[in-house]
This record gives structure tokens, C-alpha cells and sequence, in this order.
């Protein structure tokens, strides 16, 4: 290190705290010094955590060169990969990634805002090397092999979605559903790598749940595919709170500054008031749907959106499971207490104790949790003649259990009052 550059660093790290200058500048003066430092050190490790946590979480370049590896070689195919691979008309751009294993990302797809989403947990389970993520990732795409007939394939799709969804009348036409999806040139045939592609994306759980309630208002668009990545309108507002503390910043920022701060952030009272119909519009399509009932596993404020109208828009559907797949999980399994029937985060069942097993249905239902959320979003800033109401009805709301086949009137009665409470409110206005 050249010796200017050495006296340099002396002076930086060293002067600021030596006794001489200590006695020659006043002590308010040196005070600021070091909060100054202070602040260049809690800067310096925020940005450390910043890169590193980017670095392990966002691995879409790994996505990009698998997805369009496999698509040259005629392995898979989709509506999104001629886009993504020759003509880049499909761009990655800000990461948003929850896990390593969960690549999320925006992006630009026609010059439209749109939303990526990627699996790598197969190929992260490996030693990392591009080859052995190559090797990885062929497992998701080994069904159906060649030489499976059409019959057999609607088949395979049946019995795949009656183990996930429950015996449902209307199974034929969600078969239907997804053959008509998988056929990407529209020529009344599924290729092999049509077929390959659809299978791996039935695998994962949002994906699965979009095409069940594609039709419904507040599921956002499925857009295309390619592989098992998939394209989703963007949704303006990714999660009912504005600010999101990392992980790492929880333990210095109070949870009563950061619920302060997103009280001032929300939108007016009555538009978080529409937002609000919106999320109990999407308890009631789930409840009893044409495929089945379907339970929020994670009533998080992270997994529900809203646009630019202020329409709610889930923005992850990962959490929400099949009422049938729940069931299988609890089924059978041994408990000591509930917590060991627990499905997700909060989809919790009852532990009999004498024979140790869990019991089959969950306690509580989907619109208990989602008051939970909405007691914090809902109540503060409501018009004061309101509130005392709004308060009333969250409260039974919150206090809703019991199994759900003995409780669907009820809930109904619930989730209907309070909806016309808040539909009264706003109702004749701009914000209706």
C-alpha cells in the first residue's frame, strides 16, 4: 500500500478517537463523530446483508439456462419459450425471490409488466455444477415417458388431480382444462414435450390451484409457461402493507415504528375497505368451489395483493391448500399434541390423544384468519359512527371454530354481514 494511502487510513481510523483531538474539538463535536460512525457501520452491514442475502436468494440466470436448455433439446415446450430463449422478448428484471428454492421475479413480457416464477429445489439439492443441475432437473420432466397414448395421459391427469383435489364431479372438464392448455400450437394434439412440460407444472401447488380458479376474480392470470416456469400478471401491489422489514432488521426496528409507519403508508380508509371485499369475495369462491374446498394455510399480508383499482389480487397462492390434501396429510399421522397436526403454517387439527393420531379436519376455518389479518388492516382510520360495529363483527369473526362441515351457515352468516357493513360504507361513492 503506497505510504500516502497508509497515513490516509491512519487518519480515517484512528484520528476520530484519539485523545488529542478529543481535547482539542468540543465534545458535542465528537459525540456527532461517532454517531456518524455509528451510522457508516449499521449502513455498511445493512448492505452486506443486502448483497448477500440477493445473492443466495435470486438464481435466475440458473432458471434461465436450465429451463432453455432443456427447451433446445426438444425436452419441453410452452407458450412462453420461443419468448424467453430466442427472441427475449421475455426479460428478467427485479428479484423477489422468498427462498433459493422459489425464484420469483418482475419482468417484461410484449412490453407488459409481468411476474416469473421458477422452482429450483430438485436441482439446489445437487453439488451446484451446471451439469449436475441439468441431471436434476430431467427428473421433473420423466412423465410422461414415450409411447403414452392420449387415454392414458387423461388418465395419468385424473388420477393425479382426484389425489390432490378429492373425488369432484367436475374432474373431466378441469382434465379438459389442462389438456387444452398444454396443447401450445393449437393443434388439437399434446406432444410429448407438451405433455412433459404441463405434468411438471401440475406438480407444483400454486400452479395447480391458478388453473382451478382461473376463472375467478381475485386469482391473478396465468400468462404462459415454459417448463415448469411460469408467467402471471403482475399484481400492482404484492402484499396489503407497503413495508416489509427483512429479516435481518427485525431486531432494530420495533414492531410497534414498523405497524406506525405502514397505519400512515395504507391507502384511505375506503379503499382498503374494497380491498377487504375483494379478500372475503376469494374466502367465499375457495369454500365451496366447483373443485372442491380450498384452505389458507398462511393468511399472511404477504400473500394477498391488490391492484390499481384497489380490486384484491392473491399474490401467492402457495399456501393455500386442497381441503383433500390437507386431509391426506392429517390422516393417519401420529400426534403427542395439535402442534404435531399442523399442516403449512396454521391449518391445525385436533390430536386424539387416546389413540395418538390426528384428527382429519382443520379447527379453524379460512375466514377466522383472514379477520385476524384484517383487525389490524380494517380497524384503524375507520369513520368513528363505523368502528364500533366493524369491531363487533371482527371480533365474531375471530372467535369462528369447529369443524366445517357443522359450521357452513354460520359462516356464511358471518362473512355476508360483514361484507354489507362494509359495502354500506363505501357504497354510492367513488370508491364502490
Amino acid at each position: 500500500m503506497p505510504r500516502g494511502l497508509r497515513r490516509l487510513v491512519h487518519l480515517v481510523l484512528f484520528c476520530p478517537l484519539s485523545k488529542g483531538l478529543q481535547s482539542r474539538l468540543p465534545a458535542l463535536k465528537v459525540k456527532y463523530l461517532l454517531l456518524a460512525w455509528l451510522g457508516i457501520l449499521v449502513a455498511s452491514w445493512v448492505i452486506y446483508m443486502q448483497y448477500a442475502s440477493y445473492s443466495e436468494l435470486c438464481r435466475g440466470h440458473v432458471c434461465h439456462m436450465v429451463i432453455c436448455d432443456h427447451y433446445r433439446r426438444g425436452i419441453i415446450s410452452g407458450s412462453s419459450c420461443k419468448a424467453l430463449c430466442e427472441e427475449r422478448s421475455l426479460t428478467l428484471h427485479r428479484c423477489l425471490s422468498p427462498s433459493s428454492t422459489h425464484q420469483v421475479y418482475s419482468g417484461v413480457w410484449k412490453e407488459r409488466p409481468v411476474v416469473v416464477k421458477c422452482g429450483l429445489e430438485e436441482a439446489l439439492k445437487g453439488d451446484g455444477a451446471p451439469d449436475s443441475l441439468l441431471r436434476q432437473e430431467m427428473a421433473l420432466f420423466d412423465k410422461p415417458t414415450r409411447g403414452t397414448s392420449m387415454d392414458e395421459f387423461r388418465e395419468m391427469l385424473h388420477s393425479f388431480l382426484k389425489s390432490n383435489l378429492g373425488e369432484q364431479t367436475s374432474l373431466t372438464t378441469l382434465v379438459g382444462r389442462v389438456i387444452t392448455l398444454a396443447d401450445v400450437n393449437k393443434d388439437g394434439k399434446v406432444s410429448l414435450a407438451e405433455a412433459k412440460s404441463v405434468w411438471a407444472l401440475l406438480q407444483i401447488n400454486e400452479f395447480l390451484l391458478m388453473v382451478a380458479l382461473q376463472e375467478k376474480e381475485h386469482t391473478p392470470k396465468m400468462l404462459g409457461f415454459c417448463g415448469d416456469l411460469y408467467v402471471t400478471e403482475r399484481v400492482g401491489h404484492s402484499s396489503l402493507y407497503r413495508l416489509e422489514v427483512p429479516s435481518y432488521l427485525q431486531a432494530l426496528v420495533p414492531e410497534a415504528l414498523s405497524s406506525s409507519l405502514n397505519q400512515w403508508l395504507a391507502p384511505a380508509w375506503p379503499r382498503r375497505a374494497r380491498i377487504t371485499i375483494g379478500l372475503l369475495e376469494f374466502v367465499e369462491e375457495v369454500f365451496h368451489g366447483a373443485y372442491g374446498s380450498f384452505l389458507m394455510c398462511d393468511a399472511s399480508p404477504r400473500h394477498v395483493g391488490y391492484n390499481f383499482k384497489y380490486d384484491c389480487k392473491m399474490a401467492d397462492l402457495r399456501s393455500v391448500a386442497s381441503e383433500a390434501a390437507v386431509r391426506g396429510f392429517l390422516r393417519g399421522r401420529h400426534c403427542e399434541t395439535n402442534a404435531d397436526c399442523t399442516f403449512g403454517r396454521d391449518c391445525t387439527a385436533t390430536c386424539d390423544r387416546l389413540v395418538k393420531q390426528c384428527n382429519t379436519e382443520v379447527v379453524q376455518p379460512n375466514l377466522a384468519k383472514v379477520c385476524v389479518l384484517l383487525q389490524d388492516f380494517l380497524l384503524f382510520g375507520a369513520p368513528v359512527d363505523l368502528r364500533s360495529d366493524l369491531e363487533k363483527q371482527l371480533r365474531t369473526c375471530v372467535t369462528l371454530s369447529g369443524l366445517a362441515s357443522q359450521m357452513e351457515v354460520h359462516h356464511s352468516l358471518v362473512l355476508n354481514n360483514l361484507k354489507t357493513l362494509l359495502w354500506k360504507s363505501i357504497s354510492n361513492t367513488q370508491y364502490s
